[in-house]
C-alpha cells in the first residue's frame, strides 16, 4: 500500500510539472503540446490505475481502470476524439472523491 502511494505521489508531481510547462509555455510549441496534451494524461491515467487497488468496492476498481484507459488511450487519439481523455479525467477525479477509502478507527 505504501509503495502504491509513493508511485502515485511521483506520478502526480510529474503531472503537475507537465501542467505548469503547458500553462507557461516554457519550451517549444511542439514540446509543450507533447507534455501538456499527452504526457499529462498518461501520467494521470497511470495514477488512476494505481489508485484502483486501494478501493474496497470492485465496481469502483473497474471504473478507475476504465478512467485510466480513457486517459491513456485518449492522449494518443486525434483532436476530434480528445473528449475521451477529458471524460476519463473527470470520471477518475470524481471517483477519487467518492470512493476514497475511509480510515479505520
Amino acid at each position: 500500500m505504501q509503495n502504491t502511494q509513493s508511485i502515485q505521489g511521483i506520478l502526480s508531481i510529474g503531472a503537475l510539472i507537465c501542467l505548469a510547462v503547458g500553462w507557461f509555455n516554457l519550451f517549444s510549441p511542439q514540446l509543450n503540446h507533447i507534455l501538456y496534451n499527452i504526457v499529462f494524461y498518461v501520467l494521470i491515467g497511470l495514477s488512476f490505475y494505481f489508485a484502483a487497488s486501494s478501493y474496497p468496492n470492485k465496481n469502483y476498481q473497474y471504473i478507475s481502470y476504465v478512467a485510466a484507459a480513457l486517459c491513456i488511450v485518449g492522449a494518443f487519439l486525434p483532436t476530434n476524439l480528445a473528449f475521451l481523455k477529458t471524460i476519463g479525467l473527470f470520471a477518475g477525479v470524481i471517483l477519487t472523491f467518492v470512493a476514497r477509502p475511509q480510515p479505520r478507527r
